[in-house]
């Protein structure tokens, strides 16, 4: 198989395409990724000299780049580009109507015109927050974020091609991942590296959302296996069935790396901060996919990875990312 990926050098886009190259060796890789703040080749390094890897640089808005890639002639298309951070959609949604909407419709139109199989990868907030019970794919999309309203509007768009064009397209939505090569701004790696830097971690209001924990491995296991045998048309949920509130993932990380609760500064709640997420995942379970990875087990994996790769982490939070973590939380 011919694989586009597009963004690629991100958290989950690399560690889908590091298994990809693993799993199925006849398989070939073609990452196209602008390398915004969040796409990091470095991610990708020790793959960089397979045969089957290859990159372009290049915007998935821009018709030009994607026109490019999809001359490679892949069989199929996965799209993983995408802004996804919902604090930096509060103050930026342009941003992300641009990149998660537009960015789809683009390739969507490539898949439709050379009638290739189109992968979305989307988010479980598309579903809104629920205080019991799990979303089925069926549920009615309700997002109460500018990221999540972005992300269901791509999930739409896909629908329309599947039944407008008959395009071959499946979608997932996957529950909160973790694991190596996560930006830190999200809640593990930037609390695991605000704790080795000797910083507290900014815990939202009370700490009482509560997130289902999916390790990124499994993830892209699950949509490897969507990818190659899902039913075209339809979505799939991906979650571990291992939920946590915020305030008991702050906990168990302060615990595995030996801090108090000291270590806790407790910041203003976010604008439309969901309480809960969860997602019924039968449909991808009868395809015989199950998580393999323990939550507390993947998290302690999770904290020795940081711990060995200061040399990856230490530059992203000294750039950027340190001038945008000051206008959120001051100097905790």
């Amino acid at each position: 198989m011919r694989l586009l990926v597009t963004g690629g050098c991100g958290f989950i886009g690399s560690n889908f395409i590091r298994l990809v190259l693993e799993e199925h060796p006849e398989d070939e890789v073609l990452n196209l990724d602008k390398l915004t703040y969040a796409g990091n080749p470095e991610n990708l390094k020790d793959v960089e000299g397979s045969p089957r890897y290859f990159f372009q640089q290049g915007d998935i808005c821009e018709a030009e780049d994607v026109v490019k890639a999809f001359a490679w002639k892949p069989d199929t298309a996965v799209n993983f580009a995408a802004e996804t951070h919902v604090d930096r959609s509060i103050t930026s949604p342009e941003d992300f109507v641009r990149t998660d909407v537009l960015g789809t419709y683009r390739l969507l139109e490539q898949a439709r015109e050379l009638g290739i199989r189109f992968m979305q990868i989307s988010t479980d907030e598309v579903y809104g927050s629920i205080s019991a019970g799990s979303f089925t794919e069926e549920s009615p999309l309700r997002p109460n974020s500018p990221y999540a309203a972005s992300k269901a509007g791509a999930d739409l768009l896909v629908r329309s091609y599947v039944r407008t064009y008959g395009v071959d397209a499946v979608i997932v939505r996957s529950s909160n991942n973790y694991g190596p090569y996560q930006y830190p701004e999200k809640v593990i790696p930037l609390f695991v590296t605000n704790l080795l830097e000797g910083r507290k971690v900014p815990l939202y209001g009370e700490g009482r959302n509560v997130r289902d924990w999916l390790y990124v491995r499994d993830n892209c296991r699950a949509i490897d296996l969507v990818l190659r045998s899902g039913r075209s048309g339809e979505a799939y949920n991906i979650g571990a069935g291992q939920e946590k509130t915020n305030l008991e993932l702050t906990h168990i990380i302060l615990e595995i790396m030996g801090k108090g609760e000291e270590s806790i500064e407790y910041v203003p709640d976010r604008p439309g901060h969901d309480l809960r997420y969860s997602v019924d995942t039968s449909r991808l379970r009868e395809l015989g996919w199950s998580p393999r990875q323990d939550f507390e087990g993947g998290l302690r994996e999770t904290v020795r990875w940081y711990r060995e790769n200061a040399a990856w982490w230490e530059p992203i939070k000294s750039g950027e990312f340190q001038r945008y973590y000051l206008e959120r939380y001051g100097d905790i």
